[in-house]
């Protein structure tokens, strides 16, 4: 495994057992990097290369002993061509522009966010935000963030967060209007997404942790091909092994890599 620089040590924590927060029933264990940590660019980059996460200024990755089920899983951009039903999604949402945003408190963006929580996730963990709780979670003093907005002439209809790596583009978090469901805005954003990180001359769109038995997840499988970050390896999964696969995904090939 590649390390990180030797002019930036990283110390690891692990936290006790607690309830998942994705699989009912079951407990998880999550390992994180020192939150005193201030990392550079590169080290946010390697650590995402092997497979872990940032949720506000925190990166962390599972690291449960008795469970596998969340996958790390990056596209890339440069192979992807969009199926069918990706392509009607673009169709239906030409009228929208994509405008970047500095990662900053805006009360429009807030109010979206509300909404969308408090209709998407009622009954979660993340009901009932306020201003600082929304930005301690989707915002890190040290990372190059941009928050994308998603419009309809003068409409704000989504958002999109996403952080520049080195060598790709992370999507931390998207959130939408709920009214506007039937347009898809999320697979959209990731679309879309794929097109920046294209156009910046990035490899990867890393999409954060998938889970088989996690519908809300599904969606992620529908980008391919894609890889999955499985026993310290990325492993590709193509079209025709997901196919053959019977629409799951085959987690033991072996021409992946460990690098970017």
């Amino acid at each position: 495994m590649t390390q990180p620089p030797r002019s930036q040590p990283l110390g690891f924590f692990t936290t006790p057992p607690h309830d998942c927060g994705y699989l009912p029933g079951r407990r998880a264990v999550t390992l994180f990097v020192d939150p005193r940590t201030r990392p550079d660019n590169a080290t946010y980059t390697l650590l995402s290369q092997h497979g872990f996460r940032r949720s506000g200024g925190h990166i962390y990755r599972p690291k449960c002993s008795s469970c596998d089920a969340c996958v790390p899983i990056r596209l890339p951009v440069a192979d992807f061509r969009p199926r069918r039903s990706q392509r009607r999604n673009l169709r239906i949402n030409a009228d929208l522009t994509v405008i970047p945003r500095e990662p900053v408190y805006d009360p429009l963006h807030f109010d979206l966010y509300y909404r969308y929580i408090t209709t998407r996730h009622k009954g979660g963990g993340m009901e009932d935000p306020d201003p600082d709780s929304y930005m301690d979670f989707l915002s890190a003093n040290w990372a190059t963030t941009t928050f994308y907005e998603l419009r309809s002439g003068p409409e704000l209809l989504a958002v999109a967060v996403v952080d520049r790596l080195d060598d790709g583009l992370s999507a931390v978090y998207t959130f939408f209007d709920p009214s506007h469901s039937h347009r898809g805005l999320g697979r959209y954003a990731i679309l879309k997404e794929i097109e920046i990180a294209r156009a910046l001359g990035l490899k990867w769109l890393y999409l954060g942790y998938w889970i088989m038995e996690c519908r809300k997840m599904s969606y992620k499988v529908e980008f391919r091909p894609y890889q999955c970050y499985v026993k310290g390896t990325w492993r590709e999964v193509s079209d025709e092994q997901f196919e053959g696969a019977g629409k799951e995904p085959m987690l033991n090939g072996s021409n992946g890599s460990t690098d970017g």
